[in-house]
């Protein structure tokens, strides 16, 4: 049984719908089960720390969790064109497993949402890969033999599974990004199983 971490940072809640329609792609191949977890936030004043148990949604992420997975789903707001500190934070955490290879081999995909279509959604996408090609992990992005992602007039690209929220962070996320992030899912998952166990 293959093991796909999604783990994302969500502010609004757009980047969490996008992680479980990525794990329910996942698990839609045969022997593949999805952990969905996600990171703290980080706060302003360095004395405050969060609890280690969120008051709802999905389990904060360990180490161990990134250590043990087969393949990782990696999702963010965008934040400038950027992936979200806390994401980033925990990213910085993780140099332990870069010195051991722990993640190197292992496939990869990342996905975003932002308030506007043009707000940076490729770039955040890049962002975030830059530190799985640094751990040696093998990036899964969307082709174009996926018809949604010509026909899209919201999110998707070819990076990534991506959202465009609105300026409100209230659009829903539409059919064709849905089963953009559904499909990353499907090949992050058929890599994973594909690849040689590390």
């Amino acid at each position: 049984m293959s093991e796909i971490l999604v783990l994302y940072y969500s502010r609004h809640g757009a980047v969490r719908k996008m992680a479980n329609l990525v794990a329910r792609g996942a698990e839609s191949v045969s022997n593949v089960q999805s952990r969905v977890r996600t990171v703290p936030a980080v706060s302003t004043v360095s004395e405050a720390a969060q609890d280690t148990i969120p008051e709802q949604g999905d389990p904060y992420v360990t180490v161990e969790d990134l250590e043990r997975c087969d393949g990782l789903a990696l999702g963010s707001p965008t934040r400038f064109g950027n992936m979200a500190a806390p994401l980033k934070y925990f990213l910085d955490s993780t140099s332990g497993l870069w010195l051991s290879g722990s993640l190197s081999g292992k496939p990869a995909a990342v996905f975003t949402s932002t308030s506007s279509l043009h707000g940076g959604q490729e770039s955040t996408l890049l962002s975030m890969m830059l530190p799985l090609f640094h751990h040696g992990m093998v990036l899964v992005g969307l082709p174009y033999s996926e018809s949604a992602l010509l026909r899209t007039t919201t999110g998707g690209t070819p990076y990534g599974a991506t959202h465009v929220a609105g300026p409100r962070s209230d659009r829903p996320i539409s059919g064709d990004e849905q089963e953009l992030c559904i499909a990353l899912g499907q090949r992050l998952a058929i890599l994973a199983g594909a690849l040689p166990a590390r």
